[in-house]
């Protein structure tokens, strides 16, 4: 469920960064193409990104065990539950709006099917034409909706023409492919604007088309006449859905030069900023100090840059402070959580004289999964330390961690928070 939220945060942020970079950057452009072409590879991408995870190791001086999060002993333990159902809450909140979503996208398409099935279809120009009294100008997917067709009048035309270009453009594909969006991120406000920056291009480049055979003024002027209310389902292309001002200034405006081009190009930074952020994970890689480990015993075989063990397991092999892959407890985190909630306890010498604050233990997870090498960097005394010894000491063995595949020792180290009711 965690990873759920978050991947759905960290999309949520790379579809907002997206608009607002296409809004403040490249909008006023009329390279339409594009233009089009970029939303919907940034759009994809923000699905991706989040998904993607590589490792870059780093180098840093020193060692230290890999850090398990802390477990809270007392007051803080209720609360730890309470946190829970937050979460749960927030998960079906969430789900609750897709379901939403959803069925209002699949009314949308069956009441488009419905109204298609009672319209009177005709061939004209290579494209079909649905005409029916409730249809306003629009395009949905190969169809051309008409409240009423004459193919003799010269507004009728240029609607045909307008409107046979998001046909063959297949923008009907695009606006499938942000209602798939929106119903993901329905939360995130600026999914809309992107809806709405995604049908503007759609339009421009329809605009453009019919300008390139009739005349900018006798076009706009149809335009005005056609000012409409109605936006239609969700995968149409309305005729006239969006601000008649706006179209009429950028079929007005110059085509912008080719060194303006180079906008574009700044996508890519962006998109490595959001790829470095969201799929890449800092490993710390220790410099090596004094002799290797690597000639003694039947050590795994390890790279230059691997960590040099501080002293050896109970089987005389290393002891790794950084691993490839991680030890992992029965249950894997949750597990851990619930034995340690079932079988931790705060000790009666500690409550009576008033003791909370944080015990750090450290141990070894040894190549056979077993727990060994406890030791207190940190105690509270009142008989925390021993207690948080004695669950150490009892605790199921783990998963054993890799590295290069092979399977190693691993320190770990685990803070346990006692805290008064």
């Amino acid at each position: 469920m965690n990873a759920i939220l978050i991947y759905l945060v960290e999309a949520s942020i790379c579809v907002a960064i997206t608009v607002l970079f296409y809004r403040f950057v490249l909008s006023e452009l009329t390279f339409f193409t594009l233009n089009r072409v970029l939303l919907i590879g940034m759009l994809m991408l923000s699905f991706v990104i989040p998904m993607l995870s590589f490792n870059v190791g780093i180098t840093s001086i020193g060692t230290g065990e890999i850090l398990l999060p802390e477990f809270l002993v007392g007051k803080e333990v209720a609360q730890e539950s309470v946190s829970f159902s937050w979460q749960e809450i927030v998960f079906y909140t969430y789900l609750a709006g897709v379901v939403v979503m959803t069925v209002h996208l699949i009314l949308g398409f069956l009441t488009s099917q419905r109204l298609l099935g009672k319209s009177r279809l005709m061939r004209y120009q290579n494209y079909w034409i649905a005409v029916h009294p409730k249809f306003i100008p629009a395009s949905f997917f190969s169809y051309i909706l008409l409240p009423d067709f004459d193919p003799n009048r010269s507004e009728q035309k240029q609607i045909v023409l307008h409107e046979s270009i998001h046909v063959r453009l297949k923008h009907s594909w695009d606006l499938l492919l942000i209602q798939f969006a929106k119903i993901i991120f329905w939360f995130n406000p600026l999914i809309y604007q992107f809806e709405r920056s995604l049908r503007e291009v759609h339009e421009y480049q329809a605009d453009q088309g019919v300008t390139s055979t009739y005349s900018k003024k006798e076009y706009s002027g149809l335009l005005l006449q056609m000012i409409t209310g109605g936006q239609g389902w969700h995968f149409m292309n309305n005729f006239n859905q969006f601000q008649t001002k706006k179209r009429i200034i950028m079929m007005s405006k110059p085509q912008s030069q080719k060194k303006e081009m180079r906008r574009f190009l700044l996508a890519i930074p962006v998109m490595a900023a959001l790829f470095f952020v969201f799929s890449c994970e800092i490993t710390p890689e220790e410099d090596i100090e004094g002799p290797t480990m690597m000639g003694e015993s039947a050590a795994p075989k390890i790279g230059p840059t691997d960590i040099t063990a501080r002293k050896m397991a109970k089987d005389g092999e290393v002891i790794f402070d950084v691993v490839e892959e991680q030890p992992n407890p029965p249950g894997d985190m949750e597990g851990w959580n619930n034995y340690l909630k079932n079988n931790l306890r705060y000790p009666a010498e500690a409550r009576r004289l008033g003791v909370e604050g944080t015990v750090i233990v450290v141990f070894v997870v040894n190549t056979d999964g077993s727990l060994s090498d406890i030791e207190i960097l940190r105690g509270i005394g009142g008989g925390a330390d021993e207690e948080v010894v004695r669950i150490i000491e009892n605790a199921p063995d783990w998963n054993p961690g890799k590295q290069h595949g092979t399977v190693v020792n691993t320190r770990m180290r685990l803070p346990v928070r006692f805290k008064l009711d």
